[in-house]
């Protein structure tokens, strides 16, 4: 290998643990023109939570979190993109509750690296966002 290390725009990070790349799975959580804002209605975005645990759990060298402004997808308030390898999994309409559940995702992922499914309750939260 040689040079820096390889990386790419804000959806990947790349780790050399092995002969062969492994993206490292991400999740950006929206806190932009719409995402959080109670004064539009929406709940708020617990940032500073999600920001503690990243950091309490060490799950960083993991799980790559990033506090994003406007991830696109407006209609679909406090909305985030899950990326695992190629796959996106875009995530709106989330709740304390929800970002509760990303915190254990990544502590799941932390224990076992296979293990990148999303929680059941997160499922439902699911969407494809309109070109």
């Amino acid at each position: 290998m040689c040079g820096s290390p390889l990386t790419t725009t804000t959806l990947f990070e790349y780790r050399f643990d092995s002969e062969v790349p492994i993206l490292q799975p991400k999740i950006a959580v929206c806190n932009g023109c719409c995402c959080g804002r109670v004064d539009k209605g929406n709940k708020e975005i617990p940032v500073q939570k999600l920001k503690q645990a990243w950091k309490e759990k060490n799950l960083g060298n993991d799980v790559k979190l990033s506090i994003s402004t406007c991830l696109g997808p407006c209609s679909r308030n406090n909305v985030s993109l899950i990326t695992i390898d190629s796959n996106r999994i875009w995530l709106g309409s989330l709740e304390e509750e929800h970002y509760d559940s990303i915190i254990d995702w990544a502590q799941q992922i932390s224990v076992n690296s296979e293990h990148t499914e999303i929680p059941e309750n997160l499922k439902s939260q699911r969407f494809i966002p309109l070109s």
